[in-house]
């Protein structure tokens, strides 16, 4: 048995008093992780040359803080110290090559903290959850947590609408057993509709939430662009933008759940292209595009679905000729972008897009037959 992980996320519905607490939480756990960064900032800017030095600093620690400044004891102390692990992360990326030096967390930031579980501070209790400091809190419940996982963590977010919700990180044990492979599927990004199947030419026909949104969202924005800063009205405006934005992120998140449990329902194996969504996005001046459709949040659900039951997610190489290769005879001629059919000599008459993915098929069976 091999102990997984799953988390459960719930909308939270605190009252005004909790209200008040989170807001704290959020600021206090902001004002360490920048706290801690300035000092480390200035541990970088004064020993650039040696490296070693700055990385053998240690981080302060949260409790550091306390006496000088006292409403960091009014909140909960293990969010206060995740916020020191987050850094410690942040900086160790930096160092290995991994990301960019760490910057400043704004009040305009993601709003959240994580707390863990420790002794019991943290329980599901019908239709409520018992967190640090906040005691015991109303959630919409949706579905259950099973009797036998284990609460390991919380992360309590808040979005620019105002609502709050709860991610509950839990650990169980499984023995997830390797399927044989048999049905296997390749799918080839499509910018217009998500991807296409490799069977029979299947598309997901992703709905453009953005695209659909686009007029009213843009109306919404130029009335809260005229609206004075920091007002009442502005504030009421911000609002109506941040519901619409919420909206469409969410219908595009449950088109995409539906969609990759559906193809880890029914296949073994599914291969795709390892594709730089940033990089297409800029060089083919399809930005919108490419973010509406959401093909790294997919991946990142199909990866974690398929795994669950033993499947794969194969992924090949970006350079993999798919678009220019004939899936019948094997061939391979420049194709422009305009060319919506793939025609070759050998008599192939076909979408380019179902070529391609049969083409991604074909490489995922080869580098799974060399696995």
């Amino acid at each position: 048995m091999t102990k997984q992980n799953k988390a459960f996320k719930f909308r939270l519905l605190p009252n005004k008093e909790q209200e008040l607490l989170l807001a704290k939480t959020f600021g206090s756990v902001r004002f360490v992780y920048n706290k801690m960064l300035a000092e480390r900032k200035e541990t970088y800017e004064k020993f650039k040359d040696d490296q070693e030095k700055v990385k053998e600093k240690k981080f302060p620690t949260p409790a550091k803080y306390k006496d000088e400044f006292p409403f960091l004891k009014e909140v909960d102390s293990l969010a206060l110290a995740n916020a020191q692990i987050n850094l410690q992360k942040a900086y160790k990326n930096f160092f290995e090559g991994r990301a960019e030096f760490p910057t400043f967390k704004s009040r305009k930031h993601k709003q959240s903290f994580t707390t863990n579980r420790v002794n019991g501070n943290i329980e599901l209790q019908d239709g409520h959850i018992k967190l640090p400091k906040l005691k015991l809190v109303k959630i919409i419940q949706h579905r259950e947590v099973p009797a036998d996982y284990q609460l390991k963590s919380c992360t309590i977010s808040k979005t620019k609408s105002g609502k709050y919700y709860l991610s509950i990180l839990t650990e169980y044990e499984k023995e997830i057993e390797p399927v044989s492979i048999k049905n296997v599927v390749g799918l080839d990004f499509a910018m217009d509709g998500l991807y296409v199947e490799s069977e029979q030419g299947k598309k997901a026909n992703y709905p453009r939430f953005y695209r659909q949104s686009l007029n009213k969202l843009e109306k919404e924005q130029r009335i809260l662009s005229r609206r004075t800063r920091g007002s009442a009205r502005w504030e009421k405006q911000r609002l109506k933008v941040a519901v619409l934005q919420e909206k469409t992120a969410n219908q595009r998140k449950n088109f995409l759940h539906h969609k990759s449990k559906e193809l880890a329902t029914n296949y073994d194996a599914v291969v795709i292209e390892d594709l730089d969504m940033k990089g297409m996005s800029q060089a083919l001046k399809f930005g919108k595009s490419v973010h509406d459709n959401g093909w790294g949040m997919f991946t990142s659900f199909l990866q974690y679905k398929l795994k669950e039951q033993g499947k794969q997610l194969v992924k090949i190489d970006k350079w993999f000729p798919s678009t220019k290769t004939c899936s019948k005879c094997g061939s391979v001629k420049e194709i422009k972008l305009s060319e919506r059919t793939y025609q070759c000599t050998c008599g192939l008459n076909l979408d380019r897009d179902y070529n391609s993915a049969l083409n991604i098929k074909k490489e995922g069976i080869r580098l799974l037959a060399n696995a």
